[in-house]
């Protein structure tokens, strides 16, 4: 029996829920993000959390309006030097981010909403420190040709559970957050609301 929807087209995202022995489907959402982006951009004192926040909610205000089960929407942002990342359309947009996040440290936002008719019940964000170490053009050249275009299915272009863990010198954070579904605080959610057994 299905007790919510993953309104998310994440591979890693529907792991996670799978691995916690969680029965759901998956519904993608129907959401123009760069219309949603403008919209909250045009308020200047929008904080990037917020935006993560707003994505999360919006995706599954909408999947949740096409059924009448809960709908756990997610997005992932990532800021460098006040920048904020999405994911790259191409080979050569992955490798530029990671030449522009090379040496630094980043933060990953990942936030949760979950939905039903149309409406928000529960909110949750959380982000992690990430940071790169100074890895050589040989090596980002060989990790790009061994990962292919999985580059392009994360905002920060690396999949820490493979190969993108050797990008790294330090991270600060949970781990599902890096994933893009902080999954402890769902769980909490789920128990609360009586959907599994507490």
């Amino acid at each position: 029996m299905t007790d919510f929807i993953l309104g998310s087209g994440s591979a890693g995202r529907r792991m996670i829920l799978q691995n916690a022995g969680l029965d759901f489907d998956v519904i993608r959402p129907r959401v123009d993000e760069d219309a949603v982006k403008e919209a909250f951009f045009r308020d200047e004192n929008a904080m990037p959390a917020g935006l993560a926040a707003m994505l999360a909610r919006v995706k599954a205000e909408e999947v949740s309006a096409r059924t009448g089960l809960p709908v756990l929407g997610a997005d992932q942002i990532l800021i460098c030097d006040g920048k904020i990342f999405s994911k790259p359309a191409s080979m050569e947009e992955a490798r530029q981010n990671l030449l522009t996040l090379r040496g630094k440290t980043h933060r990953l936002i990942s936030a949760l909403a979950v939905a039903r008719n149309g409406e928000t019940l529960w909110s949750h964000v959380d982000s992690a420190d990430m940071t790169m170490r100074d890895f050589s053009n040989d090596f980002l050249g060989r990790y790009l040709a061994r990962i292919g275009e999985r580059a392009l299915s994360s905002v920060g272009c690396y999949q820490i559970e493979g190969q993108g863990i050797q990008l790294f010198e330090s991270i600060d954070g949970d781990y599902f957050t890096i994933i893009g579904l902080p999954i402890l605080p769902f769980l909490g959610w789920l128990r609360g609301a009586g959907i599994i057994l507490s």
